[in-house]
C-alpha cells in the first residue's frame, strides 16, 4: 500500500459498489474501504495523524467526479 490523497479516499469511500468497515482500538481508528471483498484503501487515525492509504491498482476504483 501506498500512501494517497484525502480526495482519493473519498471518491472511493462514496462510490456505492464499494463497502467499507470501521475498527477502533483504543487510540486507533482504522477504516477500509473493500471492492468485491479486496481491500483496496485505509484510513488510519492515531491521536491527530490521519493518513490513507491506497493498494497497488486503486486508481482502476477511482470515479469521474468532473461531470
Amino acid at each position: 500500500m501506498k500512501l494517497i490523497m484525502r480526495s482519493e479516499f473519498d471518491n472511493l469511500r462514496k462510490n456505492p459498489l464499494h463497502s467499507y468497515e470501521s475498527d477502533v482500538n483504543g487510540e486507533k481508528q482504522i477504516v477500509k474501504i473493500f471492492h468485491d471483498g479486496a481491500l483496496i484503501a485505509k484510513k488510519v487515525t492515531l491521536k491527530k495523524s490521519i493518513r490513507y492509504f491506497g493498494a497497488y491498482g486503486y486508481q482502476q476504483f477511482l470515479t469521474d467526479e468532473s461531470g
